[in-house]
Order: C-alpha cells, then structure tokens, then sequence
C-alpha cells in the first residue's frame, strides 16, 4: 500500500527547537502505564506547541520504579513526591494514585507553581474535591492549568456525538440511558485490592465505573445531573487479604480474609437540568461484560447511541427520516475530520482504548500552551463527586430522591 501523509506523519518527532513541557508522573500501574502510552505518543502524532518530555516518575517501591522508569520510557525515578514535585525539570505532575492521596498531592504541585493532570475521580468525598477546586482557581491566576482524566470525552465517536448534540440535532432531550459493565469481581478468590477498600477507593464500582457515567452523561448532554434515586450492595463482603502487590485489576490472594468495604454495584435513576430522565447503572459483577460502557440518548428530533466495546462507531436515528427508511445507522467514525482523526490513519483503520490517552495529553498540552482552562476542568471533577456522593447519600436512605447540592450548570 502506497504510503499516504496520514501515514508519514503517525510516529514522527516534534521539529527541532519546540519548547519542552517536563512531566512527572506519580503511580505507575495500569493508569500510569496509560497515561505513559499517551505522553509518549502525543508529540509524534499531532502538532504540539510543547513537546512532552517524561521527565521522571515517582512509586514507594525503589527496585519496581526504576524497572517502571525503564519499561514506559522516563528519564529518571523517586520514590516521594515531594520530591518530584520539587523537580525543575518537572513542569506538570500527573497524579495517577488510588484516590485516597490525589488532593494532598494536587494541592501541594498546585502550590509549587506545577500544572496538573489528575486521574478520575477528582477525589474521595466533596470536601477534598472542593479543596482541590480552590487550589486550582489560586493556580490559574498564576497562569496554571488543571485537568481531571475523564479520557472517554477523548473517544472520537463520543467528542463527535457531543458535536451533533450540541448542534441541536436530536432537539430537546428525554432519556439518558448509561450502562457501565464489568466482570472482574465475580470470583470472590479475588483479593481485596486498594479498589474494595473505602479508605483508599472512596468507593466501589460507583466511583470506580459511575464518575466515568457521570462525567460522559454530562458531558454529551451539556446538562447537569439535578437529582437521583439510588440503590447499591455489595455481593462479596469477604474476600482473601492481597499476597504480594497487585497490578492494574489483577493480584494473587492470601489465606486470611478481610472485609470489603465499598459497593460492588450501584444503580440509580437521575433527573437532568431541563427534566430530561436518565437511568445510571455501574457494575463489576456482570458476567461476560469486559469493559462495556453504552451510551443513548433520546430526543424530540433523535437518538444517539455509543458503546465502549466499539468505540469506533456511533449509532445515529434522525427522526425526520421517512419511516419507511428510518432507523439507527452506523457511523464508522474514522474520516479526518472527525475529532483527533487528523492525526491518525486512513479512513476505515479503527483507534483503540489506549488513543484516548494521547488525546488527553494533546489537548492539555494545548491549554497549557494558551493558558486556558482545559476540560474536564476540577470544577467538572466536583460536579461528578457531588452526583456520587447524592447517590451514596441516597442508597443510604433506601433509595431516597436525593438533590444534587451546591450543583452549578454545565
């Protein structure tokens, strides 16, 4: 096949003399391992105005994070963050740890002059996620950026969806429908991982699985979440405690057992802003679901509808239609002027989970570069929690109708 100049362009390096962006990443695991991929990757793809250097990464384990530095392509390791944070040739710190430490750390890289990127969700309760909200408002009259990991808005078919919605094309809304599935807690051998333990976690499948429904319910629809009713339990209340550590969603058990203290799934019905109905259900006991997350929304004028497991398509109903004709239709999301397209393939050659990562760190290299806010700012980190915590509120409650507080609009 003859080479084409989408071709040439995938894999080449930034032009000589483009101004470096120095990132240190905390964490190294499976998000770290992801957001590496995306650092790595973004200069050689797009046009960037600042060149993405790895300059070192931070874990407790000496021996595991220089083999780590080493595997995703750092120039250095720590083994504090402080340390890192105090780094000069660190610009940005990507916080990719279990929830329980992203506030101490954003603040404190906030504070020190750094810009950051903090996986979702933002934080473990309100308080901390507002805290870290006002440490960013401080930072960007410094001229400083923050920026929550919600990389599913960076999935072509969903930025596109969100294009057709903001276009008016499906009119006003009606239903939200937002299914999250997994199934890698069904065997209850599996050891109780930092993500079964509240202290760490903040919560289970809801904040693991739910902030991403959330996040990318809001984000399609341009709409806030106003209020919810919700239910959660928790299946497997026992499990063997972890031997050794563990990796991303894997880990060996040990003989004695331990309480798991977060849910194992949560559903909820929702009302929108402007009254629209939304239905919420996030799991990790779904058996044969891998990493399912389905999206549809109905409205006056269509329907839109977006599944994870082919993320490169879009489902599109235009009510308009003729009815002898009308229907659903797929969309292959690959032309070049889809969003992110530009920089990848011929049409036709799908993207895959790990795209969506290069996407983030293109555009928050470009907010960096310009000064302004990126999306999904903290503000939208804390609009999640605050729809998390109404749902933890409301199960508490037997599935009390729980408002949203302090909820600005979207």
């Amino acid at each position: 096949m003859r080479e084409t100049e989408q071709e040439a362009a995938a894999g080449r390096p930034a032009p000589p003399g483009t101004p470096r962006l120095g990132v240190g990443m905390v964490g190294y695991a499976f998000m770290g391992a992801a957001h590496s991929q995306g650092w790595r990757t973004a200069g050689r793809v797009f046009d960037l105005p600042l060149q993405p250097q790895l300059a070192a990464v931070c874990g407790r384990d000496p021996e595991a994070v220089r083999t780590a530095a080493a595997k995703l392509g750092w120039d250095a390791a720590e083994t504090d963050w402080r340390a890192l944070i105090a780094r000069d040739d660190v610009q940005l710190v990507d916080i990719c740890t279990p929830g329980d430490s992203h506030a101490e750390i954003a603040v404190a890289a906030l504070e020190a002059g750094k810009h950051v990127l903090c996986e979702k969700p933002l934080a473990n309760t309100v308080e901390e996620a507002e805290a870290m909200v006002a440490a960013a408002e401080r930072a960007a009259a410094r001229g400083q950026v923050a920026m929550v990991g919600f990389n599913y808005r960076r999935v072509p078919a969903a930025a596109y969806a969100r294009s057709l919605v903001a276009e008016g094309r499906l009119g006003r809304l009606r239903h939200v429908r937002v299914r999250y599935l997994q199934d890698w807690l069904v065997d209850p051998a599996f050891p109780l991982t930092w993500r079964l333990r509240k202290e760490s976690a903040g919560s289970g499948a809801l904040g693991d699985l739910g902030a991403h429904a959330v996040d990318l319910a809001q984000y399609l629809t341009g709409e806030a979440v106003a209020g919810v009713s919700a239910l959660t339990e928790t299946f497997v209340k026992e499990r063997p405690l972890l031997a050794g550590s563990s990796s991303g969603l894997r880990g060996a058990g040990a003989t004695k057992t331990g309480p798991v203290t977060v849910d194992d799934a949560a559903v909820f019905t929702a009302r929108f802003a402007s009254g629209a109905l939304g239905t919420f259900e996030a799991t990790r006991f779904a058996t044969g679901r891998k990493n399912s997350l389905q999206v549809e929304l109905n409205g006056e004028l269509g329907s839109l509808a977006f599944d994870l497991e082919r993320l490169n398509e879009l489902s599109f109903h235009d009510q308009s239609e003729p009815a002898a004709t009308s229907g659903f239709r797929r969309i292959l999301v690959t032309e070049p002027d889809h969003p992110y397209l530009e920089g990848w393939w011929p049409p036709g050659h799908g993207l895959g989970y790990d795209h969506t990562f290069v996407h983030q760190a293109r555009d928050l290299v470009h907010a960096v570069a310009a000064g302004t806010s990126p999306a999904p700012s903290f503000a939208d980190g804390l609009r999640v929690q605050r729809v998390l915590a109404a749902v933890e509120e409301s199960a508490a409650k037997n599935a009390v109708y729980t408002p949203v507080t302090d909820q600005e609009a979207t």
